[in-house]
């Protein structure tokens, strides 16, 4: 039996979209359960065609990439809706953004391939900018370098209601101290000390906190940002959806309407 906005014998699938959006200022502190709610009112507020799931309890069919850590902001989260007759993509961003909250606006859309896999699937790393409280520039240096040339590096972990050890070096694809001035867009300026930090995503990820615990109990995480989403392929490296215009941009302006 279709959903409310199911297809019948005959016709043909919905088009898949994937949108790139931020998640910047005080949206930060929104959990992952409550965005998933917040584009759920946006889409329907928008009258978008989103094809739904079929069966007793039928819901929007969207996907999200990996979740945000709550308190963590971004420059490239993204979504994957299911549509029916999908306008062009590029109507999406200035259609989408003025019914999402502040800090929360969709930088580009774009149709995706049937063979086209999920995000959980295909990103592989992430690119972040974590701002560190407690050590100065000379001290974190120090235990970056420490910990890049450590040959393991175990940290505490609770799965499944246990605590565990994990090796986190292996995921450390990189890590540096940012360049004077590289602290992400829109932030008025280092209140601590910044890094650069590439993190793999699989087999099991790596948060932001997780790597700070790692450099010493003195550390600590004043400020994370997710910069990239990468997609490792045939030897070449792409993000989901490469993003409009300067990513240095301070981000869009928001009128007083705007959803909260």
């Amino acid at each position: 039996m279709p959903g409310p906005e199911g297809h019948g014998p005959g016709q043909a699938g919905p088009a898949r979209v994937r949108l790139r959006y931020t998640k910047l200022g005080k949206v930060r502190f929104t959990s992952h359960r409550d965005v998933v709610r917040m584009w759920e009112r946006a889409l329907r507020r928008s009258g978008v065609p989103v094809a739904w799931s079929e069966g007793f309890s039928p819901h929007l069919l969207m996907s999200f990439g990996l979740a945000l850590p709550t308190g963590a902001e971004s420059w490239a989260e993204y979504l994957d809706v299911a549509l029916h007759a999908a306008p062009d993509p590029g109507m999406l961003p200035e259609l989408l953004s003025p019914l999402l909250p502040a800090g929360v606006d969709v930088d580009r859309a774009g149709r995706l391939g049937e063979d086209s896999a999920s995000l959980q699937q295909e990103v592989s790393s992430c690119s972040w900018k974590l701002e560190v409280l407690g050590l100065t520039a000379e001290e974190l240096g120090s235990r970056v370098e420490r910990l890049l040339a450590a040959p393991s590096v175990m940290v505490e972990r609770e799965r499944k209601g246990r605590m565990t050890h994990d090796n986190l070096r292996p995921a450390v694809l990189s890590l540096s101290l940012a360049p004077a001035g590289g602290y992400p867009p829109g932030t008025a300026g280092p209140d601590g000390v910044w890094m650069d930090a590439e993190l793999a995503t699989r087999p099991r990820g790596v948060r932001p906190k997780e790597l700070l615990e790692a450099l010493g109990p003195e550390a600590t995480l004043a400020r994370a940002c997710r910069m990239h989403q990468w997609i490792e392929r045939d030897g070449a490296r792409r993000e989901p959806l490469e993003p409009r215009g300067d990513i240095a941009r301070a981000g869009a302006a928001h009128a007083p309407e705007r959803a909260s």
